[in-house]
């Protein structure tokens, strides 16, 4: 982590990553860049569904490969490079056959670097293949959840998925939340771990910092009128003064299961997340 001098208030507690010796490119590959409007927490009916988003520095979107739907080609690591949109790095990688994809970059990946895509790959850190390939305690990130749709699993900075069991057509998966799930063997992922480890250590410092990144801030309910919150109103400072915790909407929080009782989904969870992350 890069610390600074305390020059001012906010930069006495700052800190960023250190990209020196990391990133090896200071602009994207422009074939594989777009622009765009950004939802910032919006429906398609312009309403927002996703508070304190909005703001921030305008960004260039990459077209990152989730698919890895070229197999059995090696490719190589052609420059480690920062995308704004998410919170690990990608590499822009070249297939032998000349074409360049963008990709996450798993740790430790630098140029030169060099991966496989197939269901006869060696178990080797940056390296694509079915679930069933995988032997237990293998660490993975990329993971599909149903075999061709793309990796939807385990995609943020220094995040993977363990391997704790192959059994009946599923590969028990212990998520980063500690959760056990089942997916099925013939899905797809990527051995290691994503990049950019050091990414939740970081201090923003100030609050203009968020701002850059497009995060609006948070008002407490007991701050707001009571029209616009179930802990509004009141004398002073007043507390929620009601059994238990809401948002603004009336809805219980903080301990009360959201999940809805018939998902689809609900059948391939052995375990559920524990209350502390693993470390």
């Amino acid at each position: 982590m890069k610390k600074y001098k305390p020059t001012t208030p906010s930069r006495r507690h700052m800190t960023t990553v250190s990209y020196r010796g990391v990133l090896s490119a200071k602009k994207p590959h422009k074939a594989l860049t777009k622009g765009g409007k950004r939802a910032v927490g919006r429906n398609s009916a312009g309403r927002i569904t996703t508070r304190h988003k909005g703001g921030g520095h305008k960004r260039l979107f990459r077209e990152v490969d989730f698919k890895y739907d070229k197999k059995d080609i090696p490719a190589r690591v052609e420059t480690i490079e920062y995308d704004p949109n998410r919170s690990g790095f990608i590499a822009l990688v070249v297939y032998a056959d000349g074409e360049r994809r963008y990709i996450l970059a798993p740790k430790g990946a630098h140029a030169g670097s060099t991966f496989l895509v197939s269901e006869k790959a060696p178990v080797v850190a940056g390296n694509r293949m079915p679930l069933s390939k995988m032997p237990v305690g293998t660490f993975v990130y990329n993971i599909e959840t149903r075999p061709g749709a793309g990796a939807k699993i385990a995609r943020s900075a220094g995040n993977y998925a363990e391997v704790i069991a192959n059994d009946a057509g599923y590969t028990h998966l212990k998520m980063p939340s500690g959760e056990v799930r089942k997916v099925l063997q013939s899905a797809w992922a990527t051995v290691g771990e994503v990049s950019n480890e050091e990414y939740k250590l970081m201090t923003y410092g100030k609050a203009g910092r968020s701002r850059w990144k497009g995060i609006r801030p948070t008002v407490r309910g007991s701050a707001m009128n009571p029209v616009d919150h179930p802990f509004g109103g009141g004398e002073g400072r007043s507390g929620a003064g009601m059994r238990r915790p809401k948002n603004r909407w009336g809805k219980g929080v903080r301990g009360v299961k959201t999940r809805h009782a018939k998902k689809y989904s609900s059948h391939l969870i052995v375990s559920r997340r524990t209350k502390k992350k693993r470390k």
